[in-house]
């Protein structure tokens, strides 16, 4: 298992270990779920259950742009 230093300051420190303290597990635990999750090559589970959830709340672009209103003219490049 590797090892890493940080150097935080003071207000920085607190924070960390409040929100450690939070979550119920350790500084070094929170900090490794933090790198764990910015550097995710794969969507969360929770992102995942949300694909095709809103499907019938949302519109067609057709249905969108039917009642939208002509756009403005464009200045010369």
């Amino acid at each position: 298992m590797g090892k890493v230093t940080l150097h935080l300051d003071r207000q920085t420190e607190d924070r960390m270990k409040a929100a450690a303290k939070a979550a119920g597990i350790s500084p070094s635990q929170w900090v490794a779920a933090l790198i764990r999750e910015k550097t995710a090559i794969e969507w969360p589970p929770s992102m995942a259950r949300l694909v095709g959830a809103w499907e019938k709340d949302c519109r067609e672009v057709e249905e969108i742009r039917r009642g939208a209103r002509a756009d403005a003219p464009r200045e010369p490049l």
